[in-house]
């Protein structure tokens, strides 16, 4: 990934926290046939020390579990909030003209060997653990233990888990902070206007980055 220095972010709790709100992930991995993209949530855990492991699971028939290079680390994509940015919002436009449309994002990289886990114990708690997040905000949160026992042991069997012990991670806050102050209120300004969830998202992100 091209990483200006400007919108580099390596705190890692900050990148955690990315992929706890946002936690569908690209996993790309290299198979015999090239490369391959597949899309799963994934639950971060914060050890070991210093960028934690990823934790997911495919269904037993998608053959990434198996058609993997044991020698090329997976990469794992988490994308954020973006906005398109329209240069009619900079100052700088009225003023010189010099200025083109761009799009601000947030992207959290991570970077490690993959492993398949089969054991029934450890797949249980990983589905419990994501269905009890996603469903948290529910008036009546579904419960693995809505559904018939026997029925969840051959779902349970149907699955094969990933982890990922990240070796790398990398952010990417791309936030406006290339702008001069007066084009970052105006970007800020103008997402505020924005009927849409990601950008008022973003114009947080700018304000930030301007105060920062």
């Amino acid at each position: 990934m091209y990483l200006p220095s400007h919108f580099e972010e390596t705190r890692v709790d900050v990148l955690h926290q990315l992929i706890r709100e946002h936690s569908l992930a690209v996993l790309v991995t290299l198979g015999a046939e090239g490369l391959n993209a597949n899309h799963i949530p994934f639950e971060i855990e914060p050890a070991p020390a210093p960028f934690g492991t990823l934790r997911g699971h495919v269904a037993r028939g998608n053959p990434v579990w198996r058609d993997f290079s044991k020698d090329v680390q997976a990469l794992l994509v988490f994308q954020g909030p973006k906005a398109y940015i329209t240069p009619s919002w900079y100052p700088t436009k009225r003023e010189t003209g010099k200025v083109v449309p761009t799009y601000n994002y947030i992207v959290v990289h991570a970077y490690g060997p993959l492993r398949v886990v089969e054991d029934r114990a450890w797949l249980r708690e990983l589905v419990e653990r994501l269905t009890t997040r996603h469903e948290a905000a529910r008036p009546e949160p579904w419960k693995i233990t809505d559904a018939p026992g026997d029925y969840i042991e051959k779902m349970l069997g149907a699955i094969v888990g990933i982890e990922v012990p990240v070796a790398r991670l990398l952010g990417k806050w791309k936030a406006s902070q290339n702008r001069p102050p007066a084009d970052r209120d105006g970007v800020v300004r103008g997402l505020s206007e924005t009927n849409d969830a990601d950008a008022a998202t973003m114009a947080s992100l700018v304000r930030e980055s301007a105060n920062s």
